[in-house]
C-alpha cells in the first residue's frame, strides 16, 4: 500500500502524482524524475540555510519523501542514481550520524564515497594548507565535498577551490545545514507543516550550529520561534537579530508549544563554563515528563543528537511516544540521499548562484580541460 504524504509545504498535486506513479509500477528512478520534473536548486553550495530559497526546501522535501516512504523500507536499498560519480567525505571532528548517513546515503545512490579526516591528510604531520590540500583533491575532480571542520566560515572558503558542489555537514558554531532540513521535515511529517507552528528551542544556543540553522530555516518558513536557556547561553540580540522570543525560565518557555528541541550542551566548546555545574542546568532546563506536559498534546520532542540521557533529556522521555528523536536520522538519511541526487546528478541548477549567474570559476575550469584535450588530441 502506497503511504500517503502529509506534508503541506509538499504541493497537494506532486503528492498525488507520487501516488499515481506507484499505483502504476513505475520504476523508482523514473518517480524521482518525474517529481523533480525541471526545477532546479538555485544554488550550486549548500553552507548555509541561507543558500536555500523556499522553494529550494520545497524541491528537497519533495524529492526525500518517496526515500523516506518507499527506498528504505526496501530489501534492496541500492539504485545506480550516482553510478561513476566520487563524493568526498572530509571530516575534521568527530561523528556519527551525519557521516554515516552521507555515506550510507550515497553508497545507496553508488556513488563511490571516500572517507578522509584531518588527522589522515598531509596536514597533520606535513605542514600542507587546508586550501592546498583542497586544490589536490579538485585535481583529481572529484564531483562532491562534503565538510566539517571545527573553524566557522571553513566550507564557504573551500568552495572557492573547488569545481563541484561543497555541503557543510558543520562548521563551528555557525550552522549545520543538513540538520535543519531534517528537522524541520521532521516537523512536517508531524505536524503537517512548520507554518504557525511554535517551536521552542532548549539549551545551549550560544555554542550550537544545530540552533544556528534551524532558527533560519523556521523562520522561512513561518515559524515561531522561541530559545530558551541560561542567559550566558544565549546569544545578545537573537531575539533582534533573528526576530525569536527569547526565555531564561523553561516552564514559560515551553508552554503551549508545538516542539520542544532540546540541545546538549557544547563541553567540548567549552560551553561548561558558561553554567555553574551540570547539576544546575539539568534541574532548570533538561526536558522531563512533568515539562512535556506543559506544552500542547500533540507536542513532538526533538534532539539533533548525541543524546546525554539525564541531562539534556530526562529519563523515560526517549522512549516517550511523542519523542521523534530516532525518525530525526532517519530523516537525515533521507534528506541526504535527496541533496546528492539533486546536486551531484548533473543537475544544472547546481551550478548556478542566488541570481542565476554561472560560476565563472567553473567555466574557466571547463575551457582549461577542453584546451588540454585539444593538446593531447594533437
Amino acid at each position: 500500500m502506497v503511504k500517503t504524504c502529509s506534508l503541506e509545504d509538499i504541493d497537494i498535486n506532486y503528492r498525488q502524482m507520487y501516488v499515481d506513479l506507484n499505483n502504476k509500477n513505475e520504476e523508482f528512478e523514473t518517480i524521482l524524475a518525474t517529481l523533480k520534473g525541471k526545477d532546479e536548486l538555485s544554488t550550486k553550495n549548500l553552507v548555509s540555510i541561507d543558500d536555500l530559497t523556499i522553494e529550494d526546501i520545497k524541491l528537497i522535501f519533495r524529492i526525500a519523501w518517496p526515500f523516506k516512504a518507499e527506498f528504505i523500507e526496501r530489501d534492496m536499498k541500492k539504485i545506480p542514481l550516482l553510478k561513476g560519480k566520487t563524493v568526498i567525505n572530509f571530516f575534521f571532528e568527530t561523528s556519527t550520524r551525519t557521516k554515516l548517513s552521507f555515506e550510507l546515503a550515497g553508497k545507496h545512490l553508488s556513488a563511490d564515497m571516500v572517507n578522509l579526516s584531518g588527522s589522515g591528510s598531509s596536514m597533520s604531520k606535513k605542514g600542507e594548507t587546508l586550501n592546498d590540500t583542497v586544490r589536490t583533491l579538485n585535481a583529481m575532480h572529484a564531483d562532491m565535498m562534503i565538510l566539517r571542520h571545527s573553524q566557522a566560515g571553513t566550507p564557504m572558503m573551500i568552495a572557492d577551490h573547488l569545481t563541484g558542489p561543497v555541503i557543510s555537514a558543520g562548521d563551528g558554531w555557525h550552522e549545520h545545514p543538513t540538520q535543519g532540513l531534517l528537522d524541520a521535515f521532521t516537523i512536517c511529517e508531524n505536524l503537517k507543516t512548520c507554518k504557525g507552528r511554535t517551536v521552542c528551542i532548549v539549551g545551549d544556543i550560544l555554542h550550537s550550529r544545530v540552533a544556528g540553522s534551524l532558527i533560519r530555516i523556521l523562520k522561512k518558513m513561518n515559524a515561531t520561534v522561541r530559545l530558551c536557556g541560561p542567559p550566558t547561553m544565549i546569544p545578545k540580540y537573537a531575539d533582534e537579530v533573528f526576530g525569536v522570543e527569547v526565555f531564561d525560565d523553561i516552564e514559560k518557555g515551553i508552554k503551549d508549544v508545538d516542539v520542544i528541541y532540546s540541545l546538549r550542551v557544547q563541553t567540548e566548546r567549552a560551553a561548561a563554563g558558561f553554567i555553574p555545574t551540570i547539576r544546575e542546568y539539568s534541574k532548570n532546563y533538561g526536558i522531563n515528563l512533568d515539562r512535556i506536559n506543559l506544552a500542547k498534546d500533540n507536542v513532538i520532542i526533538m534532539h539533533p543528537g548525541p543524546v546525554i540521557r539525564g541531562t539534556d533529556l530526562g529519563n523515560g522521555v526517549m522512549e516517550h511516544p511523542r519523542c521523534v528523536v530516532e525518525d530525526q536520522v532517519t530523516n537525515g538519511f533521507c534528506i541526504r540521499m535527496a541533496l546528492l541526487y539533486l546536486m551531484v546528478k548533473g543537475n544544472p541548477g547546481c551550478w548556478k548562484d542566488h541570481q542565476g549567474k554561472s560560476d565563472e570559476k567553473i567555466k574557466l575550469a571547463k575551457k582549461k580541460i577542453e584546451k588540454k584535450l585539444k593538446e593531447v588530441s594533437r
